[in-house]
């Protein structure tokens, strides 16, 4: 369980990893793992009355590795490995980075994934990139499975026992992966 949400972008990340460490980039990049970021009471951020969601990402973010930390962005992936994914430009990424969201997708689009990462705004999402956004102001974009079309918006195998291997698609894991890494190996 949890192979989309959760599982789907640590496979990433560690193709990703290896793919890096093949061919270096020109600049440096950090993988962060999360956890707790579903703890929280079902809300919208901006009027949520606590912050009950994203401890990880909270604690990281008000407590980094290294003092001082400071990265030039970062790209969260959520639930990023389901058969017939859409990832719109997400709420929250927007209003805190837009120059992020504008980067990733055009990646996206010039790889000729456009069918996957849709030129559709979503509502806002409370995820590890909010707190990242507003306590470390590194400016972050959510790579994430949603379609206002759905009744919740996320895959009918959203926080159920049936987000199991069997629904990931390794075409959107190659879609996705190959678009972070277009992103980091055009930063110079």
């Amino acid at each position: 369980m949890g192979a989309n949400d959760g599982a789907s972008g640590v496979g990433i990340l560690l193709e990703v990893a290896r793919c890096l460490s093949v061919k270096k980039p020109a600049v440096g990049v950090d993988i962060l793992l999360l956890d707790l970021e579903d703890f929280g009471a079902h809300n919208n951020w901006r009027g949520a009355s606590e912050d009950s969601w994203g401890l990880g990402s909270q604690y990281w973010s008000k407590k980094p590795h290294v003092e001082g930390y400071q990265a030039r962005f970062g790209i969260l992936l959520d639930m990023v490995g389901g058969a017939g994914a859409v990832f719109p430009r997400e709420g929250t990424s927007l209003y805190f980075a837009p120059a992020v969201v504008n980067k990733v997708w055009a990646a996206a689009r010039a790889l000729g994934y456009a069918r996957q990462f849709i030129d559709r705004e979503s509502g806002d999402l409370i995820d590890d990139h909010l707190y990242i956004n507003q306590y470390a102001r590194i400016p972050t974009a959510d790579i994430i499975d949603y379609d206002d079309r759905r009744a919740n918006g996320f895959p009918d195998t959203w926080h159920t026992v049936g987000d199991t291997l069997d629904k990931i698609d390794r075409n959107t894991l190659a879609v996705v992966g190959r678009t972070v890494l277009a992103v980091v190996y055009q930063e110079k």
